[in-house]
């Protein structure tokens, strides 16, 4: 079955840099897009980045353009979120997500990433 497992996460101080990594396993992970959202308390959840299958077209929310970067090692079976200068409102929860189709996604239990001022 399709896993996502997310880790990295943490406790930094602002202006501090954290890397995010998803493991994927249960699909043709070389073949699909993948991205990364983010979750803070009270919020909906938003979009963060994405890339597509050889790391070609890549997409980020204006929030963080120019301070995070996603990246994928498709023989590793991960994608990467480098997340620098890192601001007390990056605080959330941050899901790793696979969509096969229009109509289904998977989502990773998610890592926690607080910035404190």
């Amino acid at each position: 079955q399709v896993q996502l497992v997310e880790s990295g996460g943490g406790l930094v101080q602002a202006g501090g840099s954290l890397r995010l990594s998803c493991a994927a396993s249960g699909f043709a992970f070389s073949n699909y897009a993948m991205g990364w959202f983010r979750q803070a308390p009270g919020k909906e959840r938003e979009f963060v980045a994405s890339i597509n299958s050889i790391g070609g077209d890549i997409y980020y929310a204006d929030s963080v353009k120019g301070r995070f970067t996603i990246s994928r090692d498709n023989a590793k079976n991960t994608v990467y979120l480098q997340m620098n200068s890192l601001k007390p409102e990056d605080t959330a929860l941050y899901y790793c997500v696979y969509r096969p189709g229009a109509s289904s996604s998977y989502w990773g239990q998610g890592t926690q990433v607080t910035v404190s001022s």
